[in-house]
């Protein structure tokens, strides 16, 4: 008879197993008099504590939500909100979420069943992920932005199953690449697939805050769009936007929406808000200070989210911890955030920084071997 263990014992072993690899999560706070290279308030607007009063002046409305939004806690300022993305977005119907994890849980679990495919890019966000395990449909995953090891996948199993899907990101959080949507399209209507796509890091900062779709002219070929506002909207909640049918489907179907309390009217008023305000000044200004920070550390790309890929945890870590010595923050990310061996620092900026608060961070990272992806 095996010895039993106890349960606590067990688990904390596992995490004694992380802190020896330099994998072990701990909660911090931005030191004081750091910059804050980890944030995603890629335009400014949560720290705008101007632009912040002006919303409030004029809001009267409730602040949190006692209930699930179809136990009666539906709310004008929800409809407005939907309607005006879905006029942006030029979509049938959208639909409010609390976070983009949700939304992403929700969107793979309900639409899709075990007869049914999804084609993910390798590095797809965790949500995506996790919903498509809890759908109990088959994943198939590509290449990351490889289309042709894609469009080899779709010859080989598309035809083995009824619905299939084709996931991705236009801007990917961890490697801060681009996919080519014009591809994705293509290849979605050459294998009759549906192309659902993660805007969680593109939405509000390109074509006056319509997102990375609009921008490329191919929003009318996405089947399902999820965009966040808890990041360059400096607000909170997510949505996804789409075919009526299938807005309907999640309605009734998408268990994260329909058990989950709604989230605050404020929030949702607050998006509407910033929806309407001409965001493109902020954004060339964050474009313009990307390309100067890739430019002076010699690496290839144009987003404003930059790796710098270490290899090893251990690195990383020193890393980072020198960073905060000299006033910057900028926490390692490692495995299983990213794949082994990629340890890295996440550099995200931010439309409120000027590149001359930059100008040292850049000097000490080149004492560093960064790896290009």
């Amino acid at each position: 008879m095996p010895v039993a263990l106890n349960a606590l014992d067990i688990l904390e072993d596992e995490l004694e197993k992380l802190k020896t690899n330099s994998s072990y999560r701990e909660i911090k706070n931005v030191p004081e008099k750091c910059l804050n290279l980890s944030s995603n308030d890629y335009l400014g607007i949560a720290k705008d504590t101007a632009l912040v009063k002006t919303f409030l002046k004029d809001y009267n409305g409730a602040l949190s939500s006692p209930s699930a939004r179809l136990l009666g806690c539906d709310s004008a300022v929800f409809a407005t909100l939907e309607r005006s993305l879905e006029k942006r977005l030029n979509k049938e119907r959208a639909l409010l979420f609390n976070s983009g994890y949700h939304a992403n849980v929700g969107t793979y679990s309900a639409l899709l069943k075990s007869d049914d495919v999804v084609f993910c890019d390798r590095l797809c966000h965790a949500s995506i992920i996790d919903g498509i395990k809890l759908s109990g449909a088959k994943v198939i995953p590509f290449k990351h932005l490889n289309y042709e090891d894609l469009r080899e996948k779709l010859q080989k199993y598309r035809r083995k199953y009824k619905k299939a899907v084709i996931s991705t990101e236009t801007l990917f959080s961890m490697d801060g690449d681009f996919a080519s949507l014009g591809q994705f399209v293509e290849l979605k209507k050459e294998f009759d697939c549906l192309l659902f796509i993660d805007e969680a890091h593109t939405f509000g900062v390109y074509a006056k805050g319509a997102g990375y779709a609009v921008h490329k002219g191919l929003s009318d070929d996405i089947d399902l769009l999820m965009g966040t506002f808890g990041k360059a909207f400096g607000s909170y909640g997510a949505f996804c936007a789409g075919n009526s049918v299938l807005i309907n489907y999640l309605i009734n179907f998408a268990r994260p929406f329909v058990f989950s309390t709604t989230l605050p009217p404020v929030s949702a008023a607050f998006s509407s808000f910033v929806l309407e305000q001409d965001t493109s000044e902020r954004a060339q200004k964050l474009f313009s200070l990307s390309k100067k920070v890739r430019q002076e550390l010699d690496l290839p790309g144009e987003s404003y989210i930059i790796p710098v890929v270490l290899g090893e945890n251990e690195l990383a870590v020193r890393v980072s911890e020198t960073l905060v010595k000299n006033g910057y923050y900028a926490p390692p990310v490692r495995y299983p955030t990213v794949s082994k061996n990629t340890a890295r620092l996440r550099i995200s900026l931010n439309a409120n920084m000027e590149y001359e608060m930059l100008k040292n961070l850049v000097s000490l990272l080149k004492n560093y071997k960064i790896r290009a992806l």
